[in-house]
């Protein structure tokens, strides 16, 4: 099966981080973005380099700073010398795979600019409008150990990525492998095992994956359950809970199961496959107060009380 050489690709230069490559895939497959929240070294960079080198898609990175202009990112209208004419100059957002690294790094502006892109699938310089290419994913990236000078995405910025994923360090013998592969032959070569037509036949796949209604409500039930506790018997966490997710968080949680239960070589989604991409979907769309902060209360511990509680069809 295609996804399954695929994952093998990445990961002869990728060392466990199970959740980050199943993240790329299923916001890929999705037509979706993922936020990436991890401290700097744990290869981020090297995994959507490596996606793109196996799918053979265009791949480009922008280094979020604190004087980045949207043109920077979006593209401009400069000045043709040779013919005396104003011609546009593409930015690095027309690819296939975008990593926005250290994406709180920028300001607002900046921030709107990629949002509005990632939203539209399009963007305007000076009077033009241009569509950018399909597919077109971002990987933003956001450092939670520096926060001096940094710039914290909108709720409603934030509810544009489909997925959040926390990469933590590796295990020690996951460590030992990458420390042994680096000092001893390096990483194996990459090979390209697909084109653009190819993975579209997989995302027609993915929209083939059957889910029951049941299951689709299901859904629902969990993401009425952030924003109504009280209605699911969860009192507890009224008093933690700002917001609950959006209607945003319904559709991708619809998507995503059926992208992970692709990747699992299933034709039909399960209630585990859905509890699974739960944290991946909502981490970042359940606003919590400061009383949750005081007592040590994770948007996790919210979706695993919410998982408990609603009854698994």
């Amino acid at each position: 099966m295609l996804i399954n050489n695929i994952k093998k690709e990445i990961k002869k230069v990728i060392v466990g981080q199970e959740e980050l490559i199943n993240g790329m895939l299923i916001a890929l497959l999705s037509d979706g973005h993922i936020l990436v929240e991890g401290v700097p070294g744990l290869a981020k960079t090297t995994a959507i380099n490596a996606l793109a080198q196996t799918l053979g898609f265009d791949f480009k990175r922008i280094q979020f700073t604190p004087d980045l202009l949207p043109s920077d990112i979006t593209g401009s209208e400069i000045l043709d010398l040779k013919n005396n004419d104003f011609k546009i100059k593409h930015g690095p957002i027309f690819t296939n795979l975008l990593l926005a690294d250290e994406i709180n790094r920028a300001g607002a502006k900046v921030q709107s600019a990629l949002l509005e892109a990632m939203a539209e699938k399009q963007v305007t310089i000076a009077e033009e409008t241009f569509k950018l290419q399909s597919p077109f994913m971002v990987l933003a990236t956001a450092n939670p150990v520096e926060q001096e000078g940094t710039y914290e995405l909108p709720e409603a910025s934030l509810d544009r990525f489909m997925l959040k994923v926390k990469v933590g360090y590796n295990t020690i013998d996951e460590e030992f492998e990458i420390v042994q592969r680096v000092a001893k032959k390096g990483f194996e070569t990459i090979n390209k095992l697909g084109n653009i037509d190819e993975f579209n036949e997989l995302k027609q796949k993915v929209k083939d994956i059957h889910i029951d209604d049941e299951l689709s409500k299901y859904i629902l039930k969990i993401i009425f359950a952030s924003r109504d506790p009280k209605a699911y018997d969860l009192e507890e966490l009224e008093q933690y809970i700002d917001f609950g997710a959006s209607p945003r968080g319904s559709i991708d949680l619809y998507k995503a199961s059926k992208a992970y239960a692709f990747l699992n070589g299933a034709d039909f989604v399960t209630p585990a496959d859905i509890a699974k991409v739960s944290y991946l979907v909502l981490r970042h769309r359940i606003i919590l107060n400061y009383e949750a902060i005081t007592d040590g209360i994770t948007t996790d511990d919210i979706i695993f009380k919410i998982l408990q509680k609603v009854a698994t069809p």
